[in-house]
């Protein structure tokens, strides 16, 4: 399944400003067609440091760099420019 950079990019000039950065993640998770534990075991990161992401309460820049990776989407996706 393929993933709009061009709809992430869109939502993430929004959400980075108001600093929801985990639903970035959360949103290009589901549009990449991933589970949670999918996206753990591509990542190589455990379900906890996922949810953590997604929940709001980790925004390691290490981490999010395997996200996106992992979904195929730009890094910058998720960071404020």
């Amino acid at each position: 399944m393929a993933v709009s950079v061009n709809a992430i990019h869109a939502a993430s000039t929004n959400a980075l400003a108001s600093g929801q950065v985990s639903s970035l993640v959360t949103e290009a998770r589901r549009a990449a067609g991933y589970s949670v534990d999918d996206l753990a075991v591509t990542t190589g990161l455990v379900n906890d440091e996922i949810e953590s992401i997604e929940n709001g309460s980790d925004a390691d820049p290490a981490k999010l760099k395997r996200i996106a990776a992992a979904l195929k989407v730009p890094a910058s996706a998720f960071y404020a420019s």
